[in-house]
């Protein structure tokens, strides 16, 4: 009989969830609306690490906390990618700016001709996803493949409320590494284990996500996971999940003192993890495991081959303590990490996030390293924990993540950057004059060049945060995003609940900006027009509108700041500048009285502004 993970693990969503020790926690937000499906999986599995193909038996308990009844389920299959032929490859084979790492460039430098390795594979080197079979309540079903996603229509439906079990039978083989998942990368790992197994799409408000895979990132159903998976005895396996039988793994989990000797050729790995939406792992006969605690908070796990070269096993060890301090920072300054561990994994084909877990490749420099740790670290929090559709909201995923690991680096490496998120401002910038900017409602896989996703999702997703804290003031953004963190952990929040929060938070009115910035490729561009004695005028020459910080200095060497709130905002910021008059949108300029004669003016002197001319922020233009 198959042991199944009881659903009452529901509960630690209100154990998890904490009051916030900030200003405004007596502002309430209910949401008592909102409702999410729920999945458990328990799956037995079974791989064979010669032929690199796998067995699998999965039992999926599927409660329908929607108020419909559901006449037809779909299940990703993301391993079907990686076929010749599959959307994936024509994808790469169409798009002007293919990623690097799933083509070969077979022209040149300056003139180069992307060739799909997808389009290459062979029959033993190709992915795929087989169905053998798949029962509801007992009763078999019919199911119809397209490529990754599995149509399943039901015979009768899933009422509301109702809770149904499917039970499948699958089997699986692992591609040559291309994107994400494989076997065998570039640094020598045998199995990166993501996105592998069959997963139910989620269904939410908006209805069902069956989005094909073509590329980019993920949407899943929260529920609760237990997994078996038998191997070579010789592989040690890091990922998703509490490992509950380490006395017989040993492998650095428990010491070898403590294993209960095992005879076969295989271990049986069973994991199990509370309240996720995805279940990864990673696998190679020549892992070094290392743990390491952080206090009061999990055990960290650190795998990486023994085999890397000496700099670079240092910069492993070296790495261990500052994951901790990450840990902390991100706990501190979003909300407490509630899973007992966390697996820091060399695997894959850069860096990607996962539940628990993380995989990246190792051949780094220590900054590189400790770098994309602190990336895919803070993950965990946005979009593992604050669970948006990276689908259709990537900005909210890359960028906030973005935006948080930037300042922890800046702390944690002791940088001492005055505006950690520059580099942010100036990609968004670049990408707002460049013409081919798309706004940020665009589904990520429609986006015209990856280049433009690239910048839209991290650098633009990160302003959006960065400069949230310019409007509402830099203490309200740090008791929103803990807020935020409180009220939306394990849910699936959407860029409204960002903004509401902060307009709770703030008392201010912020439809606006998410318009504008979020929903446009409208731009801000202010500039100072003239000065006239005591008087300087303003113009808003791009359509977004926006709050004006300025620094005024004066004949006699003296200083003053500005600042002129935004109509619309129906509100201002805590601000130790000279506040004046706010400014509706409607007037293209503003007429900044003063009490002694102005010599130089500058706009947004501490770059928050996400201003893309910043050449006329400043009277009179500076020569050099």
């Amino acid at each position: 009989m198959t042991f199944k993970l009881s659903t009452i693990l529901l509960l630690c969503v209100t154990f998890f969830s904490s009051e916030i020790n900030a200003q405004n926690t007596n502002i309430e937000y209910k949401t008592d609306h909102y409702w999410q499906q729920q999945a458990d999986y328990t799956m037995e599995i079974d791989m064979d690490v010669k032929t690199y193909q796998f067995t699998g038996k999965q039992n999926i308990e599927y409660t329908n906390n929607s108020p419909d009844d559901l006449h037809r389920v779909y299940y990703h299959l993301y391993f079907n990618a990686f076929q010749p032929g599959s959307e994936m490859d024509a994808r790469l084979q169409s798009i002007k700016d293919p990623d690097g790492r799933m083509t070969n460039n077979t022209g040149t430098k300056e003139n180069p001709v992307y060739e799909s390795r997808i389009s290459k594979l062979k029959d033993d080197e190709i992915g795929f996803i087989n169905v053998k079979s798949l029962q509801l309540e007992g009763n078999k079903l019919d199911y119809e493949i397209e490529g990754t996603v599995m149509i399943v229509d039901l015979k009768s439906p899933i009422k509301a409320g109702e809770t149904v079990e499917f039970d499948m039978e699958f089997t699986g083989q692992v591609p040559v590494q291309i994107r994400r998942s494989g076997r065998n990368n570039a640094e020598g790992v045998a199995l990166s284990m993501t996105q592998w197994y069959p997963k139910l799409a989620e269904y939410d408000n908006e209805g069902w996500h069956a989005d094909s895979y073509i590329g980019r990132e993920f949407y899943g159903v929260w529920g609760n996971f237990d997994v078996k998976i038998t191997i070579d005895k010789d592989y040690i396996i890091g990922g998703t999940g509490n490992l509950q039988n380490a006395d017989e793994i040993g492998h650095g989990y428990v010491s070898q003192d403590k294993v209960k000797r095992k005879k076969g050729k295989t271990n049986t790995w069973h994991f199990v993890a509370p309240n996720v939406h995805d279940f990864t792992w990673a696998a190679d006969k020549d892992y070094i495991h290392d743990t390491m605690q952080v206090p009061n908070g999990p055990m960290l796990h650190f795998l990486y081959k023994k085999d890397l070269p000496k700099e670079n096993l240092d910069n492993w060890k070296k790495l261990q303590p500052k994951t901790v301090e990450l840990m902390q920072y991100f706990s501190e300054h979003i909300g407490k990490y509630p899973y007992e561990q966390y697996s820091v994994i060399q695997g894959g084909d850069g860096g990607m996030e996962y539940a628990m877990s993380t995989l990246i490749t190792g051949k780094r420099s220590y900054g590189s390293l400790v770098g994309v740790t602190a990336h895919e670290l803070a993950h965990t929090w946005f979009q593992f924990l604050l669970a948006t559709n990276e689908a259709k909201h990537e900005w909210m995923d890359e960028g906030f993540t973005s935006y948080i690991s930037a300042l922890a680096m800046n702390e944690i490496m002791d940088s001492k950057k005055e505006n950690p998120l520059s580099r942010s401002y100036q990609g968004y910038a670049y990408l707002a004059n460049s013409g081919v900017e798309q706004p940020l409602t665009t589904h990520a896989d429609r986006y015209n060049i990856n280049q433009a996703y690239g910048i839209s999702a991290y650098s633009k997703g990160a302003v959006f945060i960065s400069q949230l804290g310019y409007i509402i003031g830099d203490e309200n953004l740090k008791t929103t995003i803990k807020k935020y963190y409180d009220d939306w952990a394990f849910k699936h929040p959407k860029p409204l609940d960002i903004v509401r929060t902060a307009e709770r938070v703030s008392g201010m009115e912020l439809d606006w900006y998410l318009i504008d910035f979020g929903q446009t490729t409208n731009t801000i561009d202010y500039a100072v027009k003239s000065i006239e004695g005591n008087t300087v005028t303003l113009e808003r020459i791009g359509l977004m509108p926006m709050p004006i910080d300025i620094t005024v200095m004066y004949t006699d060497g003296s200083t003053e700041d500005f600042y002129i709130p935004l109509r619309m905002m129906r509100g201002a910021k805590q601000t130790s500048a000279t506040v004046k008059d706010d400014w509706a949108w409607a007037y293209p300029t503003y007429k900044l009285e003063t009490s002694k004669t102005v010599q130089s003016v500058k706009i947004d002197p501490k770059g928050l502004m996400a201003d893309v001319k910043l050449d006329n922020n400043v009277y009179p233009v500076a020569t050099e």
